[in-house]
């Protein structure tokens, strides 16, 4: 394994505040709240602030094809901030999973997605493990492709579906536009991240790859080893407010941050973020410097950070006492979002047996 630098460059951390200065403008609480009403006003120009004015769309797109020329780290260090507002943006669907495996392909519609112009999504399910089976669609006489897949994320806000369908040769990729496709929603525990059922019937089909396996395998690595980031926002958050609110509430005539078992908890969950972040951090690394073990290193990062991120949330909840259960305060939000995303690219326990696997220990 080559030597990684995990630490924060000064770029980084200026990207970092950049991203959290708009998301403060953007997207407020209340406003993401909101969108378990289907009311999305609030977030008005969320999106556009993101992916057009700070031009985060192309951050993994070479500048030579209309991108930013960026890496893994710098996506992940926004996926941590996205993952501490509970941001409802198609940033790791589009920006991630659909542009790494456009790289692979030679199309007008990769540097749509870097201007933030367009959006795109894989489809294949949420839970999609990346080494795992493969779904495909049937395609017929003339590139029509007929078939379903169920729990897409991003299908909703894509403006083209990137579909893989199994040919005689292998596994191809067309592109189908999203107004041709059936795209109904799926009620989601995490409606920031709404699922799709996604029906095509006849519909029109642009092949993007033959033989594409290889790049939809890489698009669904990059997106497990980068969602960790998002984990550890989330984590990140549920710590930091819940020791911010300790500090206030006071019980007893003393803040409730002073007794001593809830120090404890406090100190397990901190220890525990931490650890989060030294695993996320590799596996964006990994990512970033196409690092043999990136699947060794995206295993632990999911296998790790999947649980924390929901025990963060968990004990946030707890520890808020009467206040966290309420649907006006948001911790709600990055619950819910930390047990979806426990279950994206493959389950905690996916990635144990896929890592035992990978480093010779599988029964």
């Amino acid at each position: 394994m080559s030597d990684l630098d995990l630490l924060y460059s000064d770029v980084e951390d200026d990207l970092r505040s950049s991203v959290r200065n708009v998301l403060a403008d953007h997207c407020d609480p209340a406003a993401v709240t909101a969108v378990y009403d289907g009311d999305r006003s609030g977030l008005d120009g969320l999106w556009k602030a993101l992916a057009v004015d700070l031009g985060l769309a192309g951050l993994l797109v070479p500048e030579d094809r209309g991108g930013a020329g960026a890496s893994a780290r710098e996506a992940a260090v926004v996926l941590e901030e996205l993952g501490r507002a509970a941001a409802p943006v198609p940033f790791l669907t589009s920006s991630v999973v659909a542009t790494v495996l456009l790289l692979a392909a030679q199309t007008d519609l990769l540097p749509r997605l870097a201007a933030g112009t367009s959006t795109a999504s894989l489809l294949v399910p949420l839970s999609t493990v990346p080494d795992g089976p493969l779904p495909s669609i049937r395609v017929g006489a003339g590139g029509r492709l007929t078939g379903t897949i169920t729990s897409v994320a991003g299908a909703l806000e894509a403006d083209v579906l990137l579909v893989p369908v199994r040919t005689a040769a292998g596994i191809a990729v067309y592109a189908v536009d999203t107004a041709v496709a059936g795209v109904v929603p799926v009620v989601s525990l995490d409606m920031t991240r709404q699922l799709a059922d996604v029906t095509l019937a006849d519909a029109a089909g642009e092949l993007v790859l033959g033989d594409a396996e290889h790049a939809i395998r890489r698009a669904l690595e990059a997106g497990a080893a980068l969602l960790a980031s998002e984990q550890l926002g989330v984590a990140r958050w549920c710590l930091d407010t819940t020791v911010a609110f300790l500090k206030e509430r006071r019980q007893f005539g003393r803040a409730l941050g002073g007794f001593q078992a809830l120090k404890h908890r406090l100190a397990d969950l901190y220890t525990g973020v931490e650890s989060m972040n030294a695993a996320a951090r590799h596996a964006a690394a990994a990512l970033a410097a196409g690092d043999l073990d990136l699947p060794v290193a995206t295993a632990v990062a999911q296998a790790y950070c999947s649980d924390l991120a929901v025990t963060a949330a968990e004990e946030a909840v707890q520890l808020h006492g009467g206040i966290g259960m309420t649907w006006e305060y948001p911790v709600h939000l990055y619950l819910k979002r930390a047990k979806a995303d426990q279950i994206a690219f493959g389950t905690p326990d996916t990635h144990r047996a896929r890592l035992g696997a990978l480093i010779g220990l599988d029964s």
